[in-house]
C-alpha cells in the first residue's frame, strides 16, 4: 500500500467491464501506402501512456443505466418533490442533496413507474406527452424532458492562460444535454429503406440490450462519461470502502483509439493483424459491408453484439467495424504532422457560434455500413459533434493513474 500522508490508497484495481492497456510506443498512422489519404495520416513513431479502456461498444442496456437515472431524478426532483427520498452528503457537508436511490427502488409498487401508489402516478403525469400528443391515451415518457446538465474544469484553457487574475469560473464549461437517443437515424441516414423496425425497437427492445447504442452526438458521449465520473465517485464516497479514486471517464483521444485498436501488434493493418479480413477457414473478421449490396455476409444485416467477433491482443471487442467510434480529438487534415510524440491530441472545444469546420470530431473503426479500407487501424474520418447517426457510438478510457512499471 502506498501512503499519502497518513491516509493510505488500496492498489489499484481494473475498472469493471474494461481492460488494461500498457503504455508503449508505436507507429501512429497508415500501415500500407494509401494514396487518397496519405496527406493526413502520415506515419510518427509516438508514446502512450497506461490507460483502461472498456473492453466492448458501450451497449443500449449500459446507455440505458444514464437514460433511466436522468429521468428518475427529474421525477423525484422536479414532480415528486418529496423530500424522504432526499439524504446529506456522504461527509456531512452541504454542497447539494443526493437521492437515496435505494429507497427508490423499495418504493411501494416496485419503483416509481408503475407504482400501486396513487400520490406518485398523479404527480409524474406531467412526464408524459400530454394532449394531442398522446396515442390512444397511452402514458408514454416525453423524451424531450430528459436533459442533463453537467459542469467540466477547461484544463487547456486554463493552462494556456497568462491572466493568473481570472476568477476559476472562466474555465468552467456548463453544458445541458438532451441525453435521449436519436431512434429517427435509422430512416435519416438512408433513403428508401424499410428500417421503421429498427427505429421502433433498437433502443428500448431488450432483444436489443447488449448492442451498441447509436443515435449518440459527441456531446452526449461526453455526458455520459461526466455521469459515470460522479457515479462512481458517489458510490465510494457513500460506501467507504477505501476503494482508490478514480481519474474521470472520457473518450479516447485519437491515438489512444488507434494504439489499443492494434493490440502491440506494430504496422498491421487490422486489430487481428491482416493483411486479409477473413480467417483461414474463410470466416469475415468483422462487421462490415463486405461487397456491394452484401451486409449479411458477417453474420449481421446491421449492428451485432458488442462482444461479437474475436478480441484483439489486448483484450478489446470490434475496435474494426460494427460501429465506428467518437473520440475527444478534433479533426485536421494535418494534426499528425504537428501533434507531440508524448500521448498526441489535437483537441478544440468548439462553440455554436464556430464555423462548422471547427465543430469536427475524428471518429475510428468503420462501422457495419462501411467498406473495409474504413475497418483499418490508421483509418481517419470524422462526424461533426452535434449529429447523430445509426453507425456511430463509442467507448471510454480512464487514465491509469500511477508508473506503467509494476505491471510489466
Amino acid at each position: 500500500m502506498v501512503g499519502t500522508g497518513s491516509k493510505k490508497i488500496k492498489p489499484q484495481h481494473v475498472p469493471y467491464g474494461m481492460v488494461y492497456i500498457p503504455g508503449g510506443t508505436f507507429i501512429l498512422g497508415q500501415s500500407d501506402e494509401d494514396i487518397t489519404f496519405s496527406q493526413i495520416a502520415q506515419n510518427r513513431q509516438v508514446t502512450i501512456s497506461p490507460f483502461y479502456m472498456d473492453e466492448t461498444e458501450i451497449s443500449n442496456n449500459e446507455y440505458r443505466q444514464f437514460v433511466n437515472w436522468v429521468r428518475d431524478s427529474i421525477a423525484i426532483t422536479n414532480y415528486l418533490q418529496d423530500e424522504s427520498f432526499f439524504i446529506e452528503n456522504a461527509d456531512g457537508s452541504n454542497d447539494g442533496r443526493f437521492i437515496d436511490w435505494d429507497k427508490v427502488s423499495k418504493s411501494k409498487g416496485g419503483g416509481i413507474w408503475g407504482s400501486k401508489d396513487e400520490s406518485i402516478n398523479d404527480r409524474i403525469q406531467g412526464m408524459y406527452y400530454q394532449g394531442e400528443d398522446r396515442i390512444f391515451g397511452r402514458n408514454e415518457l416525453d423524451v424531450r424532458l430528459l436533459k442533463y446538465h453537467y459542469e467540466i474544469f477547461d484544463i487547456r484553457a486554463a493552462a494556456a492562460n497568462k491572466d493568473k487574475n481570472l476568477p476559476r469560473s472562466t474555465f468552467i464549461n456548463r453544458d445541458t444535454v438532451a441525453i435521449y437517443p436519436d431512434t429517427l437515424v435509422w430512416l435519416a441516414d438512408f433513403s428508401y429503406a424499410q428500417n421503421e423496425p429498427m427505429v421502433e425497437g433498437y433502443f428500448s427492445h431488450p432483444a436489443f440490450d447488449n448492442y451498441p447504442v447509436v443515435g449518440i452526438t459527441w456531446r452526449q458521449a461526453n455526458a455520459f462519461n461526466v455521469w459515470r465520473t460522479r457515479l462512481y465517485e458517489h458510490a465510494v464516497a457513500r460506501s467507504k470502502s477505501g476503494k482508490s479514486p478514480r481519474l474521470p471517464y472520457q473518450l479516447p483521444s485519437e491515438a489512444q483509439w488507434e494504439y489499443a485498436a492494434r493490440g502491440g501488434r506494430n504496422g498491421t493493418p487490422y486489430p487481428w493483424g491482416g493483411p486479409y479480413i477473413r480467417s483461414a477457414k474463410g470466416c469475415l473478421m468483422a462487421n462490415f459491408k463486405p461487397g456491394r449490396g452484401n451486409y449479411a455476409d458477417d453474420g449481421g444485416a446491421y449492428t451485432m453484439e458488442v462482444n461479437s467477433f474475436f478480441p484483439n491482443d489486448f483484450g478489446l471487442y470490434n475496435m474494426a467495424g460494427n460501429v465506428a467510434e467518437w473520440t475527444s480529438s478534433s479533426f485536421n487534415e494535418s494534426a499528425n504532422t504537428f501533434v507531440h510524440d508524448m500521448n498526441p491530441t489535437y483537441s478544440y472545444d468548439a462553440k455554436p457560434s464556430d464555423p462548422d469546420a471547427l465543430k469536427r470530431k475524428v471518429i475510428r473503426g468503420g462501422s457495419w455500413k462501411d467498406i473495409g479500407y474504413f475497418l483499418q487501424n490508421s483509418a481517419r474520418t470524422y462526424e461533426y459533434q452535434d449529429n447523430a447517426t445509426s453507425y456511430i457510438g463509442f467507448r471510454s478510457v480512464t487514465a491509469f493513474p500511477g508508473s506503467d512499471m509494476g505491471r510489466r
